[in-house]
């Protein structure tokens, strides 16, 4: 079966071949996402609103344009008198923010500038280009021009409200503030615009064996780079850093960090110290909490994870500790969450198929989710390792995730692949 037959496979069939002892990786999320509350709205100055999401429409003040305009520097002029060969008297010059309104008689014309209120009496614009004086163009309008090129009905006319009526929504709610839909909405006539708050979050890492990226290594230390995953990660989806910390594998210092972390944020992710091991601190200090939950769920890499409330109602998300396993953990479960709570009506990321232009093994009985790198037509492994979660060097190559569903025992070249896009 392959992975594109297994995704639309019945429940039973996918159920039937998820590992003893672990849930569906949809029903994690799903139980994550059931607990996400929509986060307060604000209102905001368009300054601070990128990145933010909607809290309600914005529709257009006005009709956008607001007056028709001049799609190009050029010649306003009643079209029929400007046939080829015709030359005519340019009577006045209409910069761009000018009020004038120049009449136009028989055999006139008049220099106009893109953006420029288009005369009452002109009913096409005859570009510069398509004249004799081409794009030369000087201070003070010539005082005659002959057409070469006859315009069309309308030419280069920008009608009032072609764009946008007034009242029409412009940028509907649920929608991130990116570069262009401020653009959007200050044309709407708006400088400010209601939004979600963006999630505040903090990172703790986990682990006695973690030292600083720059410090030398002892035996058994390695690089502390989770939380530097996590932040970046972070950030890049909205959400604001109230604090990153790294503690040691010692309940009491967890503890603290937690008090700490809880009290200026929305949400906790901790990684590490998340399994059954017998230094695995997160599940010591958290397990006998009533309102947070363990489980081994159906994914490669990823198995372990923990998810609910701390006694004051704070997310906390437990990863596992893998590098590997913290990023393909992030994008299934807590990116998801994070744009719910700011109010996004898309919380995941987009989703393309692709041939796969390798063959390689999946897990049994669980879902496979692996760094890829595609093109427009394939995708392939991004290393050659597979998909364990301590292949750290996939991720500075991946350009996507496939997820290759649990009744798929082996994706071969060829197969149609459901990728996750990242960039």
């Amino acid at each position: 079966m392959s992975p594109a037959d297994a995704a639309t496979a019945p429940d039973a069939t996918v159920a039937g071949a998820i590992a003893a002892g672990t849930i569906p990786l949809e029903e994690h999320r799903g139980r994550v996402l059931a607990a996400v509350r929509v986060l307060p709205v604000e209102r905001v100055p368009l300054a601070r609103a990128r990145g933010l999401v909607l809290a309600g429409d914005v529709t257009s003040r006005w009709p956008v344009p607001l007056f028709d305009s001049s799609a190009m520097d050029g010649y306003a002029v009643r079209r029929a008198d400007a046939v080829v060969g015709a030359r005519l008297r340019v009577v006045a010059d209409v910069p761009a923010g000018s009020a004038l309104d120049p009449r136009i008689g028989p055999g006139e014309a008049v220099r106009i500038m893109t953006g420029a209120p288009v005369p009452s009496d002109a009913d096409a614009v005859v570009p510069l280009e398509q004249t004799d004086l081409g794009t030369a163009i000087g201070a003070e309008p010539p005082e005659h021009v002959t057409v070469t090129v006859e315009p069309r009905p309308g030419a280069h006319v920008r009608r009032a409200g072609e764009d946008t009526a007034a009242g029409a929504v412009v940028v509907a709610a649920g929608t991130a503030l990116g570069p262009w839909q401020l653009s959007a909405v200050a044309s709407a006539g708006h400088d400010e615009v209601e939004v979600h708050r963006a999630p505040r979050v903090a990172v703790v890492s986990t682990g006695s064996e973690l030292v600083p990226p720059s410090a030398v290594p002892g035996r058994g230390q390695i690089p502390e780079s989770n939380s530097v995953l996590l932040a970046a990660a972070l950030e890049a989806s909205g959400a604001v850093v109230t604090s990153v910390a790294t503690v040691p594998d010692d309940d009491e210092a967890l503890r603290r960090a937690l008090a700490g972390a809880a009290s200026s944020a929305d949400v906790v992710v901790l990684s590490g110290g998340a399994s059954v091991g017998a230094f695995d601190v997160v599940k010591n200090v958290l397990g006998s909490e009533p309102t947070v939950r363990f489980d081994n769920v159906a994914m490669q890499p990823g198995k372990p994870q923990g998810f609910g409330t701390l006694a004051d109602g704070t997310l906390v998300f437990c990863l596992p500790g893998n590098p590997v396993s913290v990023a393909v953990s992030f994008e299934m479960f807590v990116r998801p969450a994070l744009r719910a709570m700011a109010g996004s009506a898309q919380v995941d990321r987009p989703r393309v198929t692709r041939a796969a232009a390798a063959s390689w093994r999946c897990p049994a009985g669980r879902t496979q989710v692996l760094p890829v790198v595609l093109d427009d037509r394939t995708v392939r492994p991004a290393t050659s390792g597979g998909s364990g979660s301590h292949l750290v060097g996939s991720l500075a190559v991946a350009e996507a995730l496939a997820v290759v569903p649990a009744a798929t025992p082996r994706v071969d070249e060829g197969d149609h692949v459901t990728v996750m896009v990242l960039r």
